[in-house]
């Protein structure tokens, strides 16, 4: 019977035609299963699922979600992530998990592993924006998650900050341009901290498994590519990951290195915040959640 399921261009491109073909006329698909973002029950001959391709260095685990979740794509995880995802699956699914299927290895930028919620995660490169710092060394992301308190709501928040300045290919002279590269992108000077930022359209938050992984931002030729990747997924509290869940939306702050630096809470992370844009240093955008 065929299933309605979403296999995007980049896993049909790993997987192959012939197993994408089959997997579209549900020969290799299964009726039910768990959804890899939410974790709840799915049925793909009912409700639109996407197959969610884990690849690692050696071989890949295909996996199924709801669409409403998380759009059909590929994600690097390592081979511990991988046997995890696999354990995981097992234990949630009575059908047997899953078949490992060999792949090319996975591009994944090298990082230091990130610290848990609300404490900031360990720097992570630049992945997909041109941006060098002041040496001339690719440059360096820190993020932050916290819960920031706005017009009474607490929005599900990332704040971004480089360990150095940030400027545009060839430029090595040390100029920061780390604001006015996202300005170009469409994110939004700010000028009160409690006044929730617009939404950026193409740009996505992707959690996967309850964890984040990425920051996604649109290309030129019309796909999404990852702006920030986590080199393991990022661990989050359960009241960020609700509050992301409750408005469908995270909120993403940027600000020149040296600007806010690493705050232990989130009481604190937001007094940096505010003082960030009182020198007109901050900048924000509320972006789409893909997955929860």
């Amino acid at each position: 019977m065929p299933r309605l399921l979403e296999v995007s261009d980049e896993v049909r491109a790993e997987i192959g035609d012939d197993e994408a073909d089959n997997l579209l006329a549900g020969a290799h698909a299964p009726d039910s299963y768990d959804c890899a973002s939410c974790r709840t029950p799915g049925n793909s001959s009912q409700e639109a699922t996407s197959t969610v391709l884990f690849v690692a260095d050696e071989t890949a685990v295909l996996a199924f979600a709801h669409a409403r979740c998380i759009p059909s794509q590929v994600v690097p995880v390592s081979e511990d992530q991988l046997l995890g995802a696999v354990r995981s699956i097992n234990e949630s699914q009575s059908a047997p998990a899953p078949s490992p299927l060999p792949t090319a290895p996975a591009p994944v930028a090298p990082a230091p592993a990130p610290a848990p919620a609300p404490v900031p995660a360990a720097p992570a490169p630049v992945a997909g924006q041109p941006s060098v710092s002041s040496t001339g060394q690719p440059a360096v992301l820190g993020i932050t998650c916290g819960l920031v308190l706005c017009e009474n709501t607490g929005h599900a928040a990332l704040v971004i900050e480089p360990t150095g300045p940030v400027g545009r290919p060839g430029n090595t002279s040390g100029q920061d341009e780390f604001l006015d590269l996202l300005l170009e992108q469409g994110f939004h000077q700010v000028t009160d901290v409690d006044k929730a930022p617009g939404q950026l359209p193409g740009w996505s938050v992707l959690m996967a498994m309850g964890q984040l992984h990425a920051i996604l931002h649109p290309t030129p030729a019309g796909s999404n590519a990852a702006w920030w990747q986590a080199h393991q997924p990022l661990q989050v509290t359960e009241s960020w990951r609700s509050a992301a869940r409750q408005l469908s939306a995270v909120t993403m702050y940027a600000a020149p290195a040296g600007t806010i630096g690493r705050q232990p809470r989130e009481d604190l992370l937001r007094a940096a915040l505010d003082r960030a844009a009182g020198r007109g240093l901050l900048v924000a955008a509320s972006l789409p959640l893909a997955g929860t």
